[in-house]
């Protein structure tokens, strides 16, 4: 393992929800924690009601772009999240693989945004209380 753990955040389009992961986990670790993400499929934007509800809690990810999932990224990270990519998430041995169950932001309104920024929120707190991370 690196001199500190790398989670890497894996959706398909990499444009709502490894985004809002991403922006959590960077957001609560203090920099303990690196942090990527990446899509099976990147879109050409992130979603903009996602980076909404990122913004009303105080974290912008304004400066992310959706980028493609490269085999050197996953196998570099120690642990690898899932988020609806299948299997087009490559699996390397000696990995921490964890698949969050969450609705994709695509094409929803604000308020259902919230609650998938409030999940994901939740799952990264607990991840957070997993990893040999020093925050202090």
């Amino acid at each position: 393992m690196n001199a500190k753990p790398s989670v890497l955040f894996v959706c398909v389009h990499n444009a709502g929800r490894s985004q809002m992961a991403a922006g959590w986990l960077r957001h609560l670790a203090g920099g303990s924690v690196e942090v990527r993400s990446a899509g099976s499929e990147p879109a050409a934007q992130l979603n903009p009601v996602a980076v909404e509800a990122m913004r009303e809690v105080g974290i912008d990810i304004t400066a992310s772009t959706p980028r493609k999932l490269d085999h050197a990224t996953a196998e570099a990270s120690d642990v690898l999240i899932t988020m609806g990519c299948g299997d087009a998430c490559p699996v390397f041995p000696g990995k921490r693989y964890l698949d969050w169950q969450l609705d994709d932001p695509a094409g929803r309104d604000l308020a259902a945004v919230r609650q998938i920024r409030d999940a994901i929120k939740a799952r990264v707190e607990q991840l957070l209380t997993e990893l040999p991370v020093h925050t202090g």
